[in-house]
């Protein structure tokens, strides 16, 4: 790391309920993060179906870098390059021109429904998984396209894609979310072109694939204009998947953990150098998305703090806003044993009566989940629950030891989650960083600019200097199960 250095990066960071656009900088005590711009997110009806408003998302993107771009001047230093991470599987529709077909879908729109038979019936499952080892989920990138009227004429650009192409005027696609398509060869992180034929699909569909740490381009002279930026600033591939940038940016110091991104889904698995494409791992609904470096994510899509938004969001319109605090507190101090649902269930999927669904799941009648703090216990249960049953599967097809959880995004700061969590795995977990997916993405960017060395790490690691750096800057917080506390405390009174 170059001490001193003048430079600095901006991270976009958008998920599914908000937005972010962060200063980063490398100092001698580790990366430094400068939330400058906050904005919502969120999937809207229109035009009969559920989608993103990317115009609206490019304008706050636009307000972002524009403060970003004056906050470094008031210190004297440059901003170096932009970084964009999203969600994955959503993608626009532009022509040859550039222009958007419609507003992209969101992938809880169920349009896909009529489509996953037709590609089932092209390319069976079994090969479909031997190929692209991608988890089955209804809204994969491949079933919309199969949903679309027609693709003639047309180029799919990835959400985080879209945007840099609106900054840049250059299209490309970057690898960690091409992964999430169902149309990436898992083994060699190329596209799959043979199965683009029987799916009728084109395979200029999508544009060239990049790795992270790949240059896409420069400013646009309107965006230059519009941002107050040198229209010399650099656009930089990140991990463009979320999940990806977060994954990069756990503070490990050994291979031996696990890692559990949690937001409103949640990514639980272990980073492995190799996919797993057998059909017990397709039996079990493990996916096999590409990390930084190569690196492929094993993981499970589980439910996530969506159940818990919902509930909140509901509530807020039946009366005052709920404090969540105190309702976590609250249902920390319910007993153990309660009510319990199956939170990856795509009965949860959709928005709207989030409280009704999960007390029918529960089992219906007056006594299930009379309580808001009965109602969030029971999904926090639910959720740690889902994290042991991933976590033993993950550790049984990969033979993969798991020492550690890492806990990180919004979901590390509830303590009762990370609590639940280390009870139910019998493991211990480290929480933090909050904004580990800001993090990775500077961190690549960083490193990209070569202002990041090679650092301590575990040998042969490629992510072992952003995983140093990473380590520097975290404050986690270390949740014991309690069985383990309480063996000590015996032990311990013994003596």
């Amino acid at each position: 790391m170059a001490a001193g250095s003048k430079a600095v990066f901006i991270a976009v960071d958008i998920g599914a309920s908000s937005g972010r656009v962060i200063l980063g900088r490398l100092t001698a005590a580790g990366p430094e993060l400068d939330i400058i711009h906050r904005f919502p997110n969120g999937a809207h009806f229109l035009g009969g179906a559920l989608r993103w408003d990317v115009e609206a998302l490019l304008a706050e993107v636009l307000v972002g870098l524009r403060r970003a771009g004056e906050a470094a001047a008031r210190t004297g230093a440059t901003v170096t390059s932009i970084g964009i991470d999203t969600w994955a599987v959503d993608y626009g529709l532009v022509d040859d021109a550039g222009t958007l077909r419609h507003l992209p879908f969101s992938y809880r729109d169920e349009r896909t429904a009529a489509s996953i038979d037709v590609i089932h019936g092209a390319v069976p499952p079994a090969q479909l998984y031997a190929r692209t080892g991608l988890q089955f989920l209804p809204f994969n990138t491949v079933y919309q396209l199969a949903a679309e009227r027609s693709l003639e004429g047309f180029q799919a650009l990835l959400i985080p894609d879209l945007l840099a192409y609106r900054l840049t005027g250059e299209r490309r696609t970057e690898a960690t979310n091409a992964s999430t398509t169902g149309l990436l060869d898992a083994a060699t992180g190329t596209w799959a072109e043979d199965l683009f034929g029987p799916l009728g699909l084109s395979p200029e569909l999508f544009p060239p694939l990049i790795e992270p740490g790949t240059a896409i381009g420069r400013l646009l002279p309107a965006i230059a204009s519009a941002t107050g930026l040198p229209a010399a600033t650099a656009v930089v591939a990140v991990g463009s998947h979320d999940t990806a940038s977060a994954v990069a940016a756990v503070p490990a110091d050994s291979p031996h953990f696990a890692y559990i991104s949690s937001g409103t889904w949640s990514l639980v698995g272990v980073e492995l150098d190799a996919p797993i494409l057998t059909g017990e791992s397709r039996a079990a609904n493990f996916t096999n998305e590409r990390g930084v470096d190569g690196t492929i994510r094993y993981l499970r899509n589980t439910g996530g703090l969506w159940l818990l938004q919902e509930c909140l969001r509901e509530w807020s319109i039946e009366g005052p806003e709920p404090d969540l605090p105190a309702l976590l507190a609250a249902a920390a101090a319910l007993p153990a044993g309660g009510p319990t649902i199956d939170a990856d269930s795509t009965d949860f999927l959709a928005p709207d009566a989030m409280p009704a669904r999960i007390r029918r799941a529960a089992g219906a009648g007056p006594d299930v989940l009379p309580t808001r703090e009965a109602m969030a216990r029971c999904i926090l249960d639910s959720l740690a629950a889902a994290y042991a049953r991933t976590l033993q599967d993950a550790v049984r097809l990969s033979g993969h030891r798991i020492d550690v959880i890492h806990v990180v995004g919004g979901g590390s700061q509830n303590a009762l989650l990370c609590q639940l969590t280390a009870d139910r795995t019998g493991l211990p977990v480290l929480a933090g960083p909050v904004e580990a997916t800001a993090l990775g993405n500077i961190l690549v960017q960083a490193r990209a600019a070569g202002l990041l060395d090679s650092g301590p790490g575990s040998p042969g690691s490629p992510l072992a200097g952003i995983r140093a750096a990473a380590r520097r800057s975290a404050r986690t917080v270390r949740y014991e199960p309690a069985e383990r506390v309480a063996a000590t405390e015996r032990v311990a009174s013994a003596r």
